[in-house]
């Protein structure tokens, strides 16, 4: 009698085991943005413009002076130089966000000759943590004179932010 009752005990855990719910884990894949992250503004975007072996991701208004943020590199250098614009009583530093990282440069600071304020420039490495997460993420917040200006792609200029970091190195 030990063998039937083996077969139900059997037959019975492998029931309840192909009842069980399974979860596998979820592959890995691009990144998503989060709800939280910001919407991209009218006429604002990320411009990529590259000129040899240097190349420039600058956000701001087509076609115009309004450079709200800038970022230019040499091909490989894993360098970036920094720039923006800031108000006349700016903090000599360039102070970014990217979801929930941060990060201060210390920045060169003259009178703007463009604007009212100061010109803002600084130099950071191409892979320090903040960069790192607004390639994963695709949009970076500057913050100037208490206020935090995000700056968010249009869909079509997304990728640029990428073709940028990786021809920084």
């Amino acid at each position: 009698m030990r063998a039937p009752v083996l077969i139900i005990l059997t037959g019975l855990a492998l029931g309840a085991a192909a009842c069980a719910t399974v979860e596998t884990p979820a592959e890995p894949g691009p990144a998503v943005v989060s709800s939280s992250a910001p919407a991209p503004v009218a006429g604002h975007d990320w411009f990529y413009h590259r000129d040899g072996q240097e190349a420039r991701l600058v956000y701001g208004l087509a076609e115009s002076d309004d450079l709200r943020l800038g970022l230019d590199c040499h091909e490989g250098s894993g360098r970036l130089a920094l720039s923006a614009v800031g108000g006349p009583d700016a903090r000599p530093e360039i102070h970014l966000e990217a979801g929930g990282e941060t990060e201060r440069f210390a920045a060169r600071s003259e009178p703007s000759e463009l604007h009212e304020g100061v010109f803002l420039t600084a130099e950071a490495a191409a892979d320090a943590p903040v960069f790192q997460r607004f390639r994963r993420l695709g949009w970076l917040a500057l913050w100037l004179d208490g206020e935090r200006q995000a700056y968010a792609p249009h869909p079509e200029s997304a990728p640029n932010i990428e073709r940028f970091f990786a021809f920084c190195g």
